[in-house]
Parts: C-alpha cells; structure tokens; sequence
C-alpha cells in the first residue's frame, strides 16, 4: 500500500536570509510566518491527513500547532525532523560567513562537507528516509504531514530524485511551502515539490 507524506517547512521568522538558526530556540514564526502556516493549514484541510509530526525546533512546532488545528490532529514530535545540526555556525549571520573557507566548501560540496562540530548532509538525508520509511510502514494507505526545515526536505527529496546533494540549490523549499512524496515497500516517489500556498 502506499503512504503519501506532505512535508511542511515551517513559516518565516526574524532569522530568515540574515542568520542561521538551526536547532535553537526561542526563534518564533513572525507575523508572515504565521500567515504561511495558516496558509499551509487551509492547502492540507481536505486532503484526509490523519497523523501529523513535527521536529522539536520551536518554529516548526508552532507551524505544526496551525495545521494540527485545522486538521483536527495533535502533532507528534519526531527528532528525525529536526533541522541540520550546525554545529558552531549556530546563530551566525551569513554576513559574516562569507569570508570563512568552510562555509564555502560547505555550500559547494554538500555530499563530503560537514558544519563545524555539527552534522554532515548525508546523516540528515538517512534520517529523514528513516523516518518516512518508519510512517509507511505505520501508515500504510494513508496521508500523513510532517512539518521539518528546508535543507532536511531538501537532503530527503535529494534521495529519492537521486541526485547529488552538491546540487541541493537546485531545489527551493520556500517557508510554508509544501512537497509531497509517496512511500511503500517498492521505495518512494516525488509526487511535487515547493508548492506555493495561497
């Protein structure tokens, strides 16, 4: 049977396009992510959603608070959905990046690089596949809506478009956009990605 996953990246906040911040806390939605949630929540409203999970990061738990409301689920908190570990470029502006050789080979060369005391794009990619294989076999036949980051959709449609994550900038998860993929035991399949929600 197969499973069809929605993947939510969470809404905007104050950090976006000016700093990273990863796994921290205390970075809430802003006034446009709460839009985008809530435009998010109407897009998933008929869709027959019966199970949502969130990663553990505040601003996707506020997102996954929007959909669990209109779809009449309490989210479930999976760590497999986290955002990447950054390690010691947590809460740096990209501003002052720029001139650090790491984070240039880090921007390059996705598939061998790994953030500064933090996690490797490929330890993403493994966990996220973990965790929709884990839902397909939890929820054969049915539609489930995980609410994650955009560089952990990214490593995970990466994996099943098989393309390498050196080209993860050919993919755009837009905040409060929507991607959806299919799952069984003969493996998964894109079904879209980064729908804009109006």
């Amino acid at each position: 049977m197969t499973t069809t996953v929605f993947l939510v990246r969470h809404g905007s906040t104050d950090h976006l396009g000016r700093r990273i911040s990863g796994r921290m806390e205390g970075v809430a939605l802003n006034a446009l992510g709460r839009e985008e949630a809530g435009r998010a929540a109407e897009r998933l409203r008929g869709e027959g959603v019966t199970a949502l999970y969130t990663s553990p990061v505040q601003r996707t738990r506020e997102t996954a608070a929007a959909l669990g409301q209109a779809l009449e689920l309490d989210p479930v908190v999976d760590e497999r959905l986290i955002e990447i570990d950054f390690g010691s470029w947590t809460g740096a502006a990209f501003a002052d990046l720029d001139a650090d050789p790491e984070w240039r080979r880090w921007n390059e060369a996705r598939s061998t690089a790994r953030a500064p005391g933090g996690e490797a794009m490929d330890e993403v990619q493994a966990r996220l596949g973990d965790f929709v294989a884990e839902v397909a076999r939890r929820h054969p036949g049915e539609r489930v809506c995980a609410v994650s980051h955009a560089d952990a959709i990214k490593a995970l449609l990466a994996s099943v478009l098989g393309f390498s994550l050196d080209r993860h900038w050919a993919l755009e998860i837009s905040p409060g956009s929507v991607s959806v993929l299919c799952a069984g035991d003969w493996g998964m399949k894109v079904l879209s990605v980064n729908e804009a929600c109006r």
